[in-house]
Formats: structure tokens, sequence, C-alpha cells
């Protein structure tokens, strides 16, 4: 089904073989859609600097860029930058706030030249597809699930700060990354889906960093097997493989979406020239693959459905035993939701967002549902890309289909892909075709005895289980019609409702700032002497952004961010907030000139006095930032006093990227979680040239005085020099001469 190839590959007449030399990697679509962006030439192993065609946000992210992008200086937005209101729709947490947000959003449109889509109108990854995609661009947003590869766009998801970046005329900064071949072969078999191709691809690779940090480039002669819906139902899912980004080749089936979405002249061909040189190339039989499962809590958690429901109880067990090692509580079930028959029910089913909600996976589950109906007891949502789609639907009765089958069909909202909407009950089981199931990710706290379970599934295999009344079922044993009519685009509810100002600022319209809507505190420059207090140890294998700040009920904070930290790694060490209040407590007698008790044999040990002394907390984990883009994972951290992680090594570039531009060291150490303890002090005298050296000796203050060895990875100049003026806005002050 999925067959992995290293080291150097070449492809020539459509097929691969082990490269002699290291000739052609410029004859990637890759390389050759870098170049365009470049400001430098691409080079294998050196750097690129680029900037993107589009940006693209949602209301949970778009105000903290605007806000600082506010403060070194914005007066218009360079190239065309969409808010979209996708992630704070239901206005249920808060008061006025999520709404708030929602007209600063259209204000900063008017006044800076923006997009803005209204509350329920579209999910930000499928406004993006059906306005912006196009073969050969590249665009940057800042939501992971970036990636519109399936119409030749190399996109990319990053936090806030990098997109800031782009809005004050820098550029996107990182090494020339590695091309992985993705080879499709076949077509699928009835019954399989996007979801199911996606995920067989993310079991297959997530585990041992295939192509972490690379771009996926799919080719082949299995894509023209594959409708466009289809094709971006398995791209947008790339993120959970953790690649930098995606592209596809396209076709007469990119180029009649492209013309039914009134943008015809941006299509044009792409592929990779023959003897395109490759980093390693991934084969998948389309034909092979079978309807899949990922149980909690991993994308990559990846079974065969058929596996799953011929073995319910080992498969289940095995996953409760490591659910309950991960959530350190032995209350996490899931051998409860195997019946007297041996057969597993679920609780819940949901279709929703960038990967569920597209025309041809809502459409199949009505197909599978006709004539029959969901029962009593399973809960079932579907919620629509867009308010198109949603029309589409409704005019050919679809949407009639689902409702009367006893399905809740729903507007756009991203709600269940982060824990927003349709939370399950406690021990619930609830099967969906979203981007993630992480733990806490639907909603529920453990921290508050709530346990809940999310499984990944095609739409196919959902409608398939809800007509068998809840009980899980792969959609290869459901004959149903499986021809669906082209889809229709209408886009009359986008000219009516949506703003379109890009290239008309206007200077005179005023802001509105919500009570909510708060300045980011003051962050200072870094010293010539770094005190860290180590305020939490997690020994975990893998820590998502979603442990270290919850989504969820959180959102609605996001603008004040003080009043969001204080929900940081609330889930995961409830202890954190009041250790690094503690930490910053002291630092802030330090700038008064006193030195705390606790701190002064480390004052001794450095030689130092308390103005040149820097005192913040630090948080060791194994492999942290894997999963979301959001930057306020490490912007909490830093309003609190935060200064550094120390990690074996970081899950994803752009969680590493947006501690630096918040002005912490991503600092790597290859012991063990053991080597600290929760009030230990680590000591480094000049920071900054361990950020030259890549490497620099620490003085570990704990029950005993020992000495460490920390590493930085390579960074950028400009990298470097933020975090020594103290993060991304203290230095882009510095050097544009921005708002005090």
């Amino acid at each position: 089904m999925i067959k992995l190839f290293s080291g150097k590959y070449r492809y020539s007449g459509g097929s691969f073989s082990a490269a002699q030399d290291n000739t052609g990697y410029e004859k990637t679509m890759a390389y050759k859609i870098i170049a365009a962006h470049s400001e430098v030439t691409p080079e294998p192993g050196k750097g690129v600097r680029i900037k993107f065609d589009a940006l693209a946000s949602h209301d949970i992210t778009y105000v903290g860029i605007i806000q600082t992008a506010r403060a070194i200086g914005l007066e218009k937005f360079p190239v065309p930058y969409v808010l979209t209101n996708c992630h704070n729709s239901l206005c249920a947490v808060g008061g006025t706030i999520n709404e708030d947000d929602h007209v600063f959003g259209l204000t900063a449109a008017k006044k800076y030249g923006g997009i803005y889509v209204p509350p329920h109108f579209a999910v930000i990854h499928t406004f993006m597809r059906e306005n912006f995609a196009a073969a050969g661009k590249m665009i940057l947003g800042s939501d992971s699930h970036t990636r519109y590869g399936a119409l030749g766009t190399m996109a990319i998801g990053e936090g806030g700060p990098e997109l800031v970046k782009q809005i004050i005329g820098k550029t996107y900064d990182l090494k020339y990354p590695e091309v992985i071949a993705v080879e499709l072969k076949g077509a699928p078999k009835k019954g399989v889906g996007p979801q199911d191709v996606a995920l067989a691809i993310i079991g297959a690779v997530f585990p041992n960093g295939f192509v972490k940090n690379k771009v996926m480039e799919f080719v082949g002669e299995g894509i023209k097997n594959l409708p466009i819906e289809y094709r971006n139902g398995i791209d947008v899912m790339t993120t959970e493989t953790t690649c930098l980004s995606s592209v596809w080749e396209t076709d007469e089936e990119v180029e009649t979406y492209m013309i039914k979405h009134q943008r015809g002249g941006d299509y044009k061909k792409l592929a990779p020239e023959d003897g395109a040189l490759y980093d390693g190339y991934i084969s998948v039989d389309l034909s092979a693959v079978e309807p899949m499962i990922a149980l909690p809590f991993h994308p990559s958690n990846v079974y065969k459905l058929k596996d799953l429901i011929a073995n319910p109880y080992d498969i289940l067990s095995e996953c409760e035993r490591k659910g309950r090692e991960l959530l350190k509580n032995d209350a996490f079930n899931l051998t409860s939701k195997i019946d007297k028959q041996g057969r597993i029910i679920v609780d819940q089913a949901v279709i929703a967002g960038c990967a569920g909600g597209t025309y041809d996976n809502i459409f199949a589950a009505s197909r599978i549902l006709r004539g029959g109906n969901i029962g009593k007891a399973l809960n079932f949502s579907v919620y629509c890309g867009s308010q198109p789609i949603y029309s589409d639907l409704s005019r050919k009765g679809v949407l009639a289909e689902l409702t009367d089958a006893g399905v809740i069909v729903k507007t756009s909202f991203c709600g269940p892909c982060f824990g927003a909407g349709d939370v399950p009950q406690n021990n619930g089981f609830s099967i969906r075709h979203t981007t993630r199931n992480f733990e806490n990710r639907e909603g529920s706290k453990p921290g508050e005895g709530q346990i809940a379970s999310v499984a990944l599934m095609d739409s196919r295999s959902i409608a398939a289980t809800a007509r068998n009344g809840g009980v899980l079922t792969a959609a290869t044993d459901i004959d149903y019609d499986d021809n669906i009519p082209a889809a229709d685009y209408s886009a009359a509810a986008y000219r009516n409702r949506v703003y379109f100002g890009f290239g008309k600022p206007d200077e005179n319209e005023k802001l509105v700032l919500g009570p909510n809507i708060t300045d980011i505190p003051r962050i200072p420059v870094l010293k010539e002497n770094l005190i860290m207090k180590v305020a939490a140890v997690i020994s975990d294998p893998v820590t998502t952004t979603d442990e270290l700040i919850p989504s969820g009920e959180t959102s609605s904070y996001r603008s004040n961010p003080l009043r969001l930290a204080e929900f940081t790694l609330s889930r995961k060490v409830p202890e954190y907030v009041s250790r690094a209040k503690a930490v910053k407590a002291a630092e802030a007698e330090v700038e008064a000139g006193t030195i705390p008790e606790d701190y002064r044999r480390a004052f001794e040990i450095l030689g130092c006095t308390p103005e040149n002394a820097e005192i913040g907390s630090v948080v060791y984990a194994v492999k942290p930032g894997d999963g979301s883009a959001r930057e306020q994972a490490a912007s909490s951290q830093r309003v609190l006093g935060g200064i550094a992680n120390i990690a074996k090594e970081y899950a994803t570039k752009r969680y590493r990227s947006n501690l630096i531009n918040w002005g912490m060291f991503p600092f790597r150490y290859d012991g063990a979680p053991s080597d600290f303890k929760v009030g230990d002090l680590i000591l480094i005298k000049d920071p900054v040239a361990a950020l030259e050296k890549g490497e620099t000796s620490a003085t570990v203050l704990s029950d005993s005085v020992r000495t460490i060895r920390l590493t930085v990875d390579p960074m950028t100049a400009e990298e470097k020099k933020i975090i020594a003026a103290g993060c991304l806005i203290n230095y882009n002050r510095q050097t544009m001469g921005g708002k005090k």
C-alpha cells in the first residue's frame, strides 16, 4: 500500500531510479515555485528568502498579528490578506469579546486594505482554495493546515510573527528544504475516501519523521483518477506528516476547477521536468488502500478499519493502555465501547472543516444514508466548508436528504477540529472527518475528570456507521451509488457579503477595539547573564501545541495576551502558571535592584549584578510543538516571563520559529528528562555567544552544582538578533522605528 524509499532518486519517464549524482534538483515543481518567490537563488543546504503572494488568518490569530504589525508601524497590507472568521464563530464564551474581534477584523480590513470573510461564511482553507490558490503561487497562513498543493500552490502554515514579517516587507527565511516525491498509482476502490489515503500516508511517515520539514511533491498517473476535492482532502492532511509544504501536478481537473471558480486565467500546467532529483520518494498504491481509522490520540495511530472491527478488544485495549499512560489517568476507557456482540458502538459523528466539509465528502455521505436513518442514539453533525458549498448542496437536495435521515447540518465553523463545538459526553467516542484527534482537542478536560475520545475516519465510513445505527462500519461494506454529480459554484454569497478591500486602504477608518483587545506587554531585551528556573518538566514523547496552550474555550481570550496566558499548560502542568509568575516576580525584584534570596547563589556563580542579569522561566519537554501553528503556544510562556525551552528535538519548524520570534531560546539537550526537576536553576554566561557558537556550557544549580551542554540548531543572522532584542516586536522597532 505505502512504500518508503530513502536516498536520492531521479524521476524520469514516469518512473524512479536511484540517482548516481546530485544533478536535477532544480527540475522539481517545488524548486521552480520557491525560486520564483525567493530573493536569492535556491541551492540545497543554502538559505532562501521568500515573499508570498497572499496571506490568510482566522479570528483567533489575526488580532494579535495586526496588533503586532501596528506596534511596528503598519500602514497597509502589501499583499492580499484574508481575515476569516471560522474559529470564534459561536460567540459563546466571554460575552461580547468574540464579536468584538470580528468588528476589529472588519475595521482593520477597511483601514489597511484587507479581505474580510464574515462568521459562518467559510472555513479559512476552503475560502483560500476557492478564491486565491493557483498553480505556481505561494501562500502563508497563520493556521497549520494551510495547504493548497492539489491546486498547484505551495502553502505553509506558520505562527503569526511570520505573517507580521511579510506585512512589514520582510522575508520568510529558511534553508532550502528537501523534496520528497509521492508517487500515486492506480485508483481507489469504492468506499475509500481521501481521509483513508491521507491516514495511510500519515501512519507510514510520521513515526519515522520521513518528511519532517520537507516538501511533499505528488506525481504519478494515479492523480488523474482522483477528483479535485479528493486531492484537496489528501493534501490538507499532509500537515499531520509534519512536512513543510506540498505541491501536486496539475491537469485538466484543476483547470476545470479554476474555470468553475471564475479564475480560469490562474491555471497553468505544473509537472516535474524529466530527470528531476528527489531526496527520497513514497510509493502509494491507491487501489490497495482500505478504509482507515486513526485511534486516539494522534492521526498517526492508524489501523485498517476491517482489522479493528475483526479484532476490537486487542486493539482498543492497547490504545487504552497507551492513553492511560499519556493522560496519567486510569479512567480512560475504550473497551467499554465494545458491545456483547463484539461490535464497536460510537456515540457521535462529525464531518467538518477543511478536510471533511467538501462538496464530495458530504454528497457521498448523503448517498450512503439515502433511504436509511441514523437511529435514535447517534449524534451526527455535518458542517459545510463554505456558503457556496452549502448553497450547491441545498439546491441539489443533499441537505434535505441528510436532515431527513437525522443528521444536523450546520454552517461553516472549525469548532469540531479544535474543541469548540460538538464536544462529546464524558467517555464519549466520536468518529470525525476532521483534521486532528489529540487529547483534549475535542473539548474535554481530563484535569476535571472529563475524558472523551476522537477517532479520525473518512466521511464515507462515518456515514456507513451512522446508517448502521452507530455500529462501526466500513463504507466498503455498504452498497451505495457513488456517482456524484459535478459541483456547481456560485460566488453570489461572497459578492454580497465579503469585504474585498485589497488595494483600497482607508487611513481615516477608525479601528474598533473591544475591551478584551489589549496591547502586547513589554518584553525585556536580553541581558549578558541568564538565570533560568525550571517551571515544568514534561517527559511525554511528544507535546502538542494544544497541551502548551489549550484550544476550545481559551480561543475567546486570544486577543488578550495576559488573560490567555493564564491557561498556559493548564491541562498538562496546572502548577506551571503560578510557578512562572513567581519567577517573573523575582525578575521584577532584580529589575528594582534587589537579588531574591533563592537566586543569590546563582548571582555569585555568574559573578553578575542585577543590572546585567535576566531571570526567566524555562520549560523542558522531550519533543514540543506538534500540531497547530498557533503562536500563543510560545507567546503565552513569554508574557509570563518564559525565556527558553529545552528539548531533545522540536516537533515542527513552526513551533521553533514561534519561540524565536517571541525572543525565547530553542535549546536542545541530549540527556534524559530526569536530568531536570522543577525549581532547578540553569545559568548561562553570555547567552548571545551561545547563539553564535550553536552551543553553550550551562551550570545547573540543583541539589548539587553540575555542568551541562546545551545546543542551538543553526539560526539566521536575523533570528539571532530577534532573540537578543527580546522578541520580533523589539527587533523591528529597533530597525524600523515603529511605535514605542
